[in-house]
């Protein structure tokens, strides 16, 4: 008996953004190495990959790459329309747009700021700011998760790293959200966003080359007189690879980590007897942290172009084609983890492909689990005191950075809530002045 085809995969018709998983069952076992043929003449195909075995040997393979430009030259759409050309040099000096040698070069610049020695000694400010944040949220009989919590948390934490005042973090982060708006993998765009991210891409670059160009007078402990150092006349970063950097350091910590908590949270409010668990037995959080990252990664794809022709499942992939690689799906194979639906703290260590394999292995995963470990650690000692508020969870339309965009819980019946005052944020005016 031979099954219908399958319908073209399109994360745009999910039955259910929030969770994507029955969909990409279907496509695993019906057509893992899936093909979407391209819309007018002479475009390339799609291919989305849905097994981990598959996927692995993509993220490993050297004959798919990631270089966004050499990508639109064979035929490609590009990343960004060349209209919005602020916004589309600034991406194509990201890391994860380049391929070695390059890519090379700019990750040993970046690298010590992520090292585990840096992100160890990164634990007491991570729980500084966790511990202000929840204490800003006192009395509140109901709360965005997302807005007050785990949002600002990585924003201040990256403001850290690099040395950027906190007072700009409110600033900061309306830009890296207009610049996140206007991904290619953002369902229902509005149709100003790329002009709105063109906008603050400008902001952005400019305030970081004001920022680094201080550096250069006024060193200081941070990464940006790192890099500051490094665009130098004789250095390994030119100053718009530099800037490119500050900024995909803002935006990629932003949304993956605050997605990491954001689901973590709900996965623990979906799951009391996990919760109660994690409570009884805090040591069990960075095995809990793996766990969530594999049951509901931050990130469900990742990209790459295929740079010479290959077999894979069956099919002939030809070079210039474009591979998405479905990290959600992969962390929930049965041939790779047993069991995969189901939320398993104590499970045997099992490696998620939530942060990638290879040379582009995330370059900010020991701090995103640092971040993790102590955001959920405080926020089970609170949780149990709330409720997930009715229509309270909203997604975002995107399958690369996939999460709630609000998380709205409120108190339970008779049930106090946290005992700090609330402190006022800064108001916009005041952060935008670098």
């Amino acid at each position: 008996m031979t099954r219908d085809p399958l319908p073209d995969f399109a994360p745009s018709a999910l039955r259910d953004i929030a969770d994507p998983y029955p969909d990409y069952r279907r496509y695993r076992e019906g057509d893992p190495v899936h093909r979407v043929a391209a819309s007018g003449a002479g475009g390339t195909g799609t291919w989305y990959v849905f097994r981990h075995d598959d996927v692995s040997r993509v993220l490993r393979g050297r004959d798919f790459g990631h270089d966004a430009r050499r990508a639109a030259e064979e035929g490609n759409r590009p990343v960004v329309p060349a209209r919005h050309g602020v916004l589309r040099s600034m991406v194509e000096d990201w890391l994860v747009f380049m391929d070695p040698p390059r890519h090379t070069r700019v990750r040993a610049v970046l690298a010590g700021a992520f090292s585990g020695d840096a992100v160890a000694g990164l634990r007491t400010r991570v729980d500084e700011i966790t511990t202000d944040l929840l204490g800003g949220l006192a009395h509140r009989s109901s709360v965005d998760l997302v807005d007050a919590f785990a949002a600002p948390l990585p924003v201040l934490v990256v403001s850290h790293v690099l040395g950027v005042d906190e007072r700009h973090h409110t600033w900061l982060r309306e830009c890296a959200t207009a610049v996140q708006e206007a991904s290619t993998s953002r369902g229902g765009r509005a149709p100003g966003a790329y002009a709105a991210a063109e906008s603050a891409a400008a902001e952005l670059c400019a305030f970081f080359r004001r920022e680094l160009a201080l550096r250069r007078t006024g060193p200081r402990d941070d990464l940006l007189t790192v890099l500051g150092r490094a665009c130098g006349a004789d250095g390994p970063l030119t100053e718009d690879e530099a800037v490119a950097s500050c900024v995909h350091l803002l935006t990629a910590g932003h949304e993956t980590t605050t997605n990491l908590i954001s689901k973590a949270a709900l996965a623990l409010l979906a799951h009391p007897s996990v919760l109660a668990d994690l409570a009884a037995h805090p040591g069990q959080m960075p095995y809990a942290v793996n766990e969530f990252i594999r049951y509901d990664a931050p990130v469900q794809m990742a990209s790459r172009w295929v740079y010479r022709e290959v077999v894979l499942g069956g099919h002939r992939i030809r070079p210039g084609d474009k591979v998405l690689l479905v990290l959600g799906s992969a962390n929930r194979d049965p041939r790779h983890c047993p069991d995969p639906d189901t939320l398993d703290i104590r499970r045997p260590a099992a490696r998620h492909l939530g942060f990638g394999l290879g040379r582009h292995y995330c370059l900010g995963a020991g701090l995103a689990t640092l971040e993790a470990e102590i955001a959920l650690g405080a926020l089970i000692g609170v949780l149990p005191r709330f409720r997930l508020a009715g229509a309270g969870v909203t997604y975002a339309r995107d399958l690369v950075f996939h999460g709630p965009s609000r998380l709205v819980v409120e108190a339970r019946p008779f049930q106090r809530s946290w005992a700090r005052t609330t402190r006022e944020p800064p108001d916009r005016a005041g952060t935008m002045d670098p």
